[in-house]
Order: C-alpha cells, then sequence, then structure tokens
C-alpha cells in the first residue's frame, strides 16, 4: 500500500512532533524534508557552494551532529529559498513518498509542490509569539543563550522569507486541513491530526 500523508507548516507549530506521532501511529515512514535543507546549509556553512551542496547530499547526513541549531536553521532558510537547491531535492522527497507502505513527509511545500496529489493533507499552525516561546524554550533548554525577543525576531523573519519566496512559498494547499496547535495539547494536535487523515478517501487502516 502506497499512502502519501503530507504535513506543511511554518517553524515551531509542532508539525514534526505531529508527523512522528501520526506515521508511528500508521506504521508509515517519516521525512523531515527540512532536514535535507538543514543538511545542504550546514554543508554551505563548511563553504560548499548551494547547489553543489544538494547535488552531493546524501542520506547520512540527515543523521549529522548539529542539524539543530540557529545558525543551520537560517542557512537552511536561505538555500530553501533558491530554486536551484529545491529542484535538485525533488527527486528524492518524491521517491520517498511513492514507497511502499505508506510515508508521512513533512516541511513546507509538500501538499503544494512535492506531493500535489497526497490523498491527505495537513496545514499545521500557530501564533508567531506561541511558535517563540516554544522555540526559546528548546534553544535554552539546549544550553543557547538566546533572549525570547531575538527567538521571535528571528520567526517573523523566517516565516517572511519562507512565505514571500518566488519558488513554492509556504502556503497552505487549498485542500489541506488547517490545525491550530497554539490551545493544544500535543496529544489534542495529533488525535485531530488523525481524525483528519481516517476522513480521506482511501485511507489507511486505523
Amino acid at each position: 500500500m502506497s499512502f502519501t500523508v503530507a504535513i506543511d507548516g511554518p517553524a515551531a507549530a509542532g508539525k514534526g512532533t505531529i508527523s512522528r506521532a501520526v506515521a508511528a501511529h500508521f506504521g508509515f515512514a517519516h521525512l523531515d524534508t527540512g532536514l535535507l535543507y538543514r543538511a545542504v546549509g550546514a554543508r554551505v556553512l563548511a563553504g560548499e557552494a548551494p547547489l553543489e551542496a544538494a547535488h552531493a547530499l546524501v542520506a547520512e547526513d540527515l543523521d549529522a551532529d548539529g542539524l539543530r541549531t540557529p545558525e543551520v536553521a537560517q542557512a537552511a532558510s536561505r538555500v530553501a529559498a533558491l530554486p536551484d537547491v529545491r529542484s535538485a531535492l525533488v527527486d528524492f522527497q518524491r521517491a520517498f513518498a511513492a514507497r511502499a507502505g505508506g510515508a508521512v513527509l513533512d516541511g513546507r511545500d509538500i501538499g503544494t509542490v512535492i506531493c500535489p496529489d497526497a490523498p491527505a493533507k495537513l496545514f499545521v499552525t500557530a501564533s508567531a509569539e506561541c511558535r517563540a516561546t516554544r522555540r526559546y524554550d528548546e534553544l535554552r533548554g539546549n544550553g543557547h543563550d538566546v533572549t525570547r525577543d531575538e527567538v521571535l525576531a528571528d520567526v517573523i523573519a523566517r516565516d517572511k522569507r519562507d512565505s514571500e519566496r518566488a519558488t513554492a512559498p509556504l502556503i497552505a494547499a487549498e485542500d489541506a486541513v488547517t490545525i491550530d496547535t497554539s490551545d493544544m495539547s500535543i496529544e489534542e494536535a495529533v488525535a485531530a491530526a488523525v481524525a483528519a487523515i481516517l476522513s480521506k478517501d482511501g485511507r489507511p487502516e486505523n
């Protein structure tokens, strides 16, 4: 069985947590496509050209240490705005989505560009303030010396860059189910996602 779940949304909205939980619930494979861009961004920070880094990317790069740092996140957002880089990574993502056994992909253009025919599409969002608080707590918990105002400014800047880029901007697919996690617990958000997927034609067995 091949069943693709496309989950999009801005940074720190909870789409990664929801995607992993949904994949586990249905026994699907999961791909955090943001890691592709983070891995490319890390290579760029190390001195490679963006397109060269995208073509040289291998699966093992997604397990590299340091991909969750603010510096790599910023580099990832910058390279993700480059059409040639996005094009270079499309085949990798589509091949993953078509795998037997079902797949969950989360990112920013999965339902609109990578898998526009996915039977289940979700757009996970939350207020900028809520997302900044989550990211601030995560960064501080990992020892990063940042202020909440700095994190909020970074979230807003990244939202602007992701939503205004010319190629594959961050927008909800017309047929996506929107889940606003601002006032939801993780359990509530996951339950909403599972319910939305089960409502689709050709849905996976629960």
